[in-house]
């Protein structure tokens, strides 16, 4: 069976809502893929996406009302402590005070443990402002 070489992940916000709430959770996030494999958890921030070694993973972020910006600021993997993983962190453009960033892309690497969920933390930036940064560590990658 031929696999698609990318996955798309896509985040849907109502940035209106985390920002009350101070959260990404109580229906804030909403998580899906086009993955290859029945992922668990679409529609919900506890997705967790089945992709193959050497896959490239596709992250973009959307708010609900079009008018209000949501930028992926940083994508860390964590590790089995629940810890960020420096080795495995993905990086922006560099500049956290210029956000322009709808899409992250990475490659999945070669050593994924198949069958065991990789947590990350998705970082997410809403406007600006103290509590303009929310983040989750529910969503996965787990190799098929």
């Amino acid at each position: 069976m031929a696999y698609k070489p990318q996955v798309n992940i896509v985040a849907v916000v109502d940035v209106i809502g985390a920002l009350s709430g101070g959260t990404l959770l109580n229906g804030n996030l909403c998580m899906m893929d086009n993955g290859d494999h029945d992922s668990r958890g679409q529609g919900t921030p506890h997705l967790c996406t089945v992709v193959r070694p050497g896959q490239v993973v596709q992250w973009t972020v959307l708010a609900v009302d079009l008018q209000t910006p949501v930028e992926i600021r940083n994508i860390t993997f964590l590790g089995p402590d629940g810890e960020a993983t420096p080795t495995e962190r993905l990086s922006g453009n560099g500049d956290g005070d210029k956000l322009d960033l709808a899409h992250w892309a990475g490659t999945v690497p070669l050593s994924l443990t198949p069958g065991t969920p990789h947590k990350y933390r998705l970082e997410l930036q809403m406007y600006e402002g103290a509590r303009s940064v929310l983040h989750v560590d529910s969503p996965a990658l787990m190799g098929a």
